[in-house]
C-alpha cells in the first residue's frame, strides 16, 4: 500500500488530524497502546465516537503499519484474543512477551489502557 510519508509518520505517532479516514484514525489511536497493555475494540470505538467495533476490526485487520501499529494489543470486549493476521498463537506470544497476562486465550483486562482521541 503507498501511502504519504508525512501521514504515515502521522499514523504511527498516534497522531489524529482533520481528513484522516475510519481506518487511518483506528490505526493512529493504536498506535498509542503502549506495550503491556490491551484495549478492545469497542474501546477504539468508542475513542472515536462510534459503536462500530466491527469496523474497528475490519480496520485493524487492513493494518499495512504493523507491528509498528501494534493491533495484537487490541482484543474483545471480554478480553478474548481475535482476530490477527499472525495468527492467535503468535498473538498471545507477543502479548505475554511484553507483559500481559494470557490465560485459555483471554487477555488480563486489568491491563486495559484507557485511550482516548485527545491528543
Amino acid at each position: 500500500m503507498a501511502t504519504d510519508p508525512k501521514l504515515e509518520a502521522e499514523i504511527r505517532s498516534g497522531r489524529l488530524r482533520p481528513g484522516m479516514t475510519f481506518n487511518q484514525r483506528v490505526w493512529a489511536l493504536t498506535a498509542r497502546i503502549p506495550a503491556g497493555k490491551v484495549v478492545t475494540y469497542a474501546d477504539l470505538a468508542a475513542a472515536l465516537g462510534s459503536k462500530g467495533y466491527r469496523a474497528v476490526g475490519n480496520a485493524l485487520n487492513r493494518n499495512p503499519y504493523a507491528p509498528g501499529v501494534p493491533c495484537h494489543r487490541v482484543v474483545g470486549s471480554d478480553g478474548r484474543l481475535t482476530g490477527f493476521a499472525g495468527g492467535l498463537p503468535m498473538k498471545e506470544q507477543l502479548l505475554t512477551g511484553e507483559g500481559v497476562p494470557v490465560q485459555r486465550g483471554r487477555a488480563d483486562l486489568s491491563c486495559r489502557h484507557c485511550l482516548d482521541s485527545a491528543g
